[in-house]
């Protein structure tokens, strides 16, 4: 079925062209062609010359061709110039047409009736021709040519237009099996983000959300029972960073619960002097240095400068909560420069994680055209995020 669908796809994208210039400009080449034949068979250079006026030739001649070009907005016009320009002229450019648009476009007693009519055409034309006499007559009033014109004239065209019609109803039944298994399976793709997103919810809540709940706990006890004052301090902003976590924690939970894919608010680089201010608190020496002027940035860029330094403080936190770190903003003409550097480290134990920070913070740079690097400098760490300006909303 896949495969079907591709190659459905692909059949559609390589004729779109050829489609789009037929749509443009058939109506206008069919009606000069079909004038032009229609015209051509009254001087007898494709038929039967007629000896009427050559106004009563320009007439049917302009008529036929007008008729051929409207025949997508309106029949009629076509199926009666077709037999007028048969009887008076043995004209059959006009005919052959309506045979082909009839098969194309008239089904069950519409297409009955049609067979009826160019039965009665033929049949005045085989009386015209009697009553004419010459060339006209063994043209259009013997038997033998009556049944060749019959089956040259109307019979092929006619099957053309069936076969058409055919292979457009094929097409566009291909084309809504494919419509409808893209929209199975993108609705098949989303019931299992959904089920996925349900059980990752349902995994942090009971694992992540109730040790966070227990460290809060511990928390509280520790800062009402210490005597140290530093000790209940420290406690004190153990109790509050684990309720903050407690919160987003929340925030992400019912977003991955619910069923239509939501955006959790992000922070900008208003809220940096705070992240970097929770840092100090926490213990971290790390200071601001801003160069060039500030100027007004898009949204999506400062939230991603806010989860460069976010991410590269956590880091710090992590494996050299000692050293000295720089946080460093460089406003550029055409964009932002992040560098967040820290200093050598004493040693100490390490927080554990996850290895995916900076993978997926390179993620989210690159597409917004920057640059990432995060590299070992003189005994510390840095990680500096080239963000353009070029491209970003």
């Amino acid at each position: 079925m896949a495969s079907t669908t591709v190659t459905v796809r692909r059949a559609l994208q390589r004729y779109a062209p050829v489609r789009l210039a037929v749509r443009r400009y058939a109506s206008l080449l069919l009606a000069v062609v079909v004038g032009g034949a229609v015209w051509a068979s009254a001087a007898g250079d494709l038929g039967v010359r007629s000896p009427l006026p050559g106004v009563v030739t320009l007439v049917l001649a302009v008529a036929s061709g007008w008729a051929s070009g409207a025949v997508r907005t309106r029949r009629w016009p076509l199926f009666l110039v077709a037999a007028v320009g048969w009887l008076v002229l043995a004209a059959a450019a006009a005919g052959v047409v309506a045979s082909y648009q009839a098969g194309v476009r008239l089904r069950g007693r519409r297409l009955a009736g049609y067979l009826v009519g160019v039965a009665v055409v033929l049949g005045g034309g085989v009386v015209v021709g009697q009553q004419v006499g010459g060339v006209r007559r063994i043209t259009t009033a013997t038997t033998g040519n009556v049944l060749l014109l019959a089956v040259c004239l109307v019979g092929l065209p006619l099957l053309f237009g069936l076969w058409i019609r055919a292979r457009r109803d094929t097409l566009a039944a291909l084309r809504d099996r494919a419509e409808r298994l893209e929209r199975e399976r993108e609705a098949h793709a989303d019931r299992v983000r959904a089920e996925e997103r349900t059980r990752i919810a349902r995994e942090m809540h009971d694992v992540v959300a109730h040790r966070v709940s227990l460290m809060v706990v511990h928390a509280g006890a520790l800062e009402v029972t210490a005597a140290n004052p530093a000790t209940v301090e420290t406690a004190a902003l153990i109790r509050t960073t684990g309720r903050a976590a407690l919160t987003d924690l929340r925030e992400v939970l019912g977003v991955l619960r619910q069923a239509e894919a939501a955006v959790l608010p992000e922070r900008g680089l208003d809220a940096l002097d705070e992240l970097i201010g929770e840092s100090r608190a926490a213990g971290l020496r790390v200071s601001r240095e801003d160069e060039g002027a500030p100027t007004a940035l898009p949204a999506t860029l400062g939230r991603t400068a806010y989860r460069v330094v976010r991410e590269a403080l956590t880091n710090v936190r992590k494996h050299a909560a000692d050293a000295e770190t720089v946080v460093r903003l460089r406003f550029l003409p055409d964009g932002l420069e992040v560098v967040v550097r820290n200093g050598p480290s004493a040693g100490g134990p390490e927080l554990p994680g996850a290895g995916q920070g900076l993978l997926g913070l390179r993620e989210r740079v690159e597409l917004l055209g920057g640059r990432l690097d995060a590299t070992p400098v003189d005994g510390g760490f840095l990680v500096r995020a080239l963000l353009p300006l070029v491209g970003v909303a």
